[in-house]
C-alpha cells in the first residue's frame, strides 16, 4: 500500500501601503511558487533555465531517469523550458512551456493519464498543449489549462475527481470548463479557486477537510468560500487557505495539532488561525507551513521526523498545534511532502528539514531525521522576485524575474470581488529572466495587479 500526499500550487500575493497594490503571480498563469515539489518521499525543483532536477525515492520510477534507484544528490531529468512540477505519492507531473504536460512514475490507478495503468521510469508526454497547472495527491492529478477549464484524472473513489462518479479515470477528463485559477490535490479531496476568490472542494470529507460543515463526501464540486481566497492547500485529510486580508485558514483533520488551533480536535468549518500577513500556505503528510509577507517561514503540526524544522523532533509530543516561526526572512517559497519539508530563500537557495532516508533532501547523506533546515542547492534564482517602486511622475514600476524568453502580462483589476482584469502591457522575460512593466496606479483607489505567462 503506497501512502499518499499532497502537493500544493500556491499564488503568491503582496500587498504595498499605504496605496494597497496587490500583485497576484496567479497558477494559470506563471506559477513562481511551483518552483519546488515535494512528493511521498522524492523532491523536484526548478532552476531558472527551466531545467528539473529530481531526489529521492524512485521505487516506481518517479524521477524519471529510467531505473528504480533512488538518489540521494539532486539529479538532471530535464534540461530546459519547464516551467511547472508536481509530486504525487509516486509519480511526477511536469509542464514545458509549450503547454505540453509529462509525467513519469506510478500509474495503478491512471493518474499519468496516458490511457494504461502501466507505470513509467521515464517522462511521456500525456497533453500535447494548453497545459498551465498541475497537481498530484494521493492517487489523483489535476490540470489547469489556458482557458480557465479543470481536468483530472485517476483514483476517484472518494469523489476526489469531482466527476459525480466513484469511477477512475487513466484519461484527463473535464471537470470544469472555465474561469478556475488555481488548484490543489489533497489526499483523496481536491481544491480549486476560481477567478471571482471563491473556494471549491470536491472528494472524502472524513476528517472535515472539505470544509462545508459536515463529513460527507462530494462527488461534484461544492462552493466552500463565496470570495476573497487567493491560496489555498490539500494535504492528508485536512486543507488550508488564505483570504486576501492575509488570513489563514484551516479544517479538517487536527491529530499532529496541523490546524494551528492550539487543540487536538478536528473540525469540519474553516477556522482562523492567523488575523494576517500570511501570503501563502503548504500541507504535507500532517505538517503546515506558511510564509508572512515579512518573509517568515512559519509551521506547526507533526514533527517526529524534524519536518518543522525548529531543532527538535518533538515538544514532549512529537507536534505542536501552534504556529512557530522557523526561519525569520528571506523566504520566498515551501513545499510539504509527507515526512519532509522544502523552501526557497530570496537568494536562490534551496533548503529542507525532515525525512531523508531515500535521499529526499538531496544533501548527499541519508539521514532519518534532520531537525534543522539543511541547504540542498543553490543557484534556483530566476523567477518569484518582485521589485515594486513609485517612480517619477506617480508611476508605478515593476520588476519581476521570470523564465528567460517566457512571455509575462500585466493585468490590473479595481476590485477582487468581483475581478476584472484588465491588460496593461505583455513582455518578454530577458538576458537572466527580468522584464520591468511600467504603469500608472491610482493611488486613491486600491488597484490590484497580477502578472502571467501568455502564449
Amino acid at each position: 500500500m503506497y501512502k499518499p500526499l499532497s502537493q500544493i500550487h500556491r499564488v503568491a500575493v503582496l500587498t504595498i501601503l499605504p496605496a494597497l497594490l496587490l500583485l497576484e503571480a496567479i497558477n494559470s498563469g506563471a506559477q513562481p511558487g511551483a518552483r519546488i515539489a515535494a512528493g511521498y518521499f522524492h523532491s523536484l525543483f526548478l532552476r531558472s533555465d527551466g531545467s528539473l532536477w529530481v531526489m529521492g525515492d524512485n521505487q516506481r520510477g518517479q524521477l524519471g531517469d529510467g531505473a528504480t534507484n533512488q538518489s540521494n544528490l539532486p539529479e538532471l531529468i530535464v534540461t530546459n523550458r519547464v516551467k511547472a512540477i508536481a509530486g504525487g505519492a509516486y509519480w511526477t507531473l511536469f509542464v514545458r512551456s509549450d503547454g505540453s504536460l509529462w509525467a513519469m512514475g506510478l500509474n495503478g490507478a491512471g493518474q499519468l493519464g496516458d490511457g494504461t495503468y502501466t507505470d513509467h521510469h521515464v517522462s511521456e508526454e500525456v497533453v500535447s498543449s494548453s497545459v498551465t497547472a498541475v497537481a498530484a495527491g494521493g492517487f489523483q492529478s489535476l490540470l489547469l489549462k489556458s482557458d480557465g477549464s479543470l481536468w483530472a484524472m485517476g483514483a476517484n473513489a472518494g469523489g476526489e475527481l469531482g466527476d459525480g462518479s466513484a469511477n477512475p479515470t487513466n484519461r484527463p477528463e473535464q471537470i470544469v470548463s472555465d474561469n478556475v485559477v488555481a488548484i490543489a490535490a489533497g489526499n483523496d479531496h481536491s481544491l480549486f479557486l476560481k477567478s471571482d476568490g471563491s473556494l471549491w472542494a470536491m472528494g472524502n470529507d472524513g476528517f472535515g477537510q472539505l470544509g462545508d460543515g459536515t463529513n460527507s463526501i462530494r462527488y461534484t464540486p461544492e462552493k466552500i468560500i463565496p470570495s476573497n481566497v487567493v491560496t489555498m492547500a490539500a494535504g492528508d485529510g485536512y486543507s488550508a487557505f488564505v483570504e486576501s486580508d492575509g488570513s489563514l485558514w484551516t479544517m479538517g483533520l487536527n491529530n499532529n495539532g496541523q490546524l494551528g488551533n492550539g487543540t487536538l480536535n478536528n473540525t469540519n468549518s474553516p477556522q482562523e488561525i492567523v488575523n494576517s500577513n500570511v501570503t501563502t500556505v503548504a500541507v504535507g503528510g500532517g505538517q503546515t507551513l506558511f510564509l508572512k509577507s515579512d518573509g517568515s517561514l512559519w509551521a506547526m503540526g507533526a514533527n517526529s521526523l524534524g519536518q518543522l524544522g525548529d531543532g527538535t523532533t518533538d515538544n514532549g509530543n512529537y507536534y505542536t498545534n501552534q504556529p512557530e516561526e522557523i526561519v525569520p526572512n528571506n523566504v520566498i517559497a515551501i513545499a510539504a511532502g509527507e515526512w519532509h519539508s522544502l523552501f526557497l530563500k530570496s537568494d536562490g537557495s534551496l533548503w529542507g528539514m525532515g525525512y531523508d532516508l531515500d535521499g529526499e533532501l538531496g544533501d548527499g547523506t541519508a539521514s532519518r531525521t534532520v531537525t534543522m533546515p539543511k541547504q540542498i542547492a543553490s543557484g534556483l534564482i530566476g523567477y518569484n522576485q518582485l521589485s515594486i517602486q513609485l517612480l517619477s511622475g506617480g508611476k508605478l514600476g515593476l520588476s519581476f524575474v521570470g523564465l528567460v524568453g517566457t512571455n509575462y502580462a500585466l493585468d490590473r483589476s479595481l476590485n477582487l470581488s468581483p475581478a476584472h482584469w484588465v491588460p496593461q502591457g505583455t513582455n518578454p522575460a530577458g538576458v537572466g529572466g527580468v522584464l520591468t512593466f511600467t504603469n500608472t496606479p491610482d493611488a486613491t483607489t486600491n488597484n490590484f495587479w497580477r502578472v502571467r505567462t501568455v502564449p
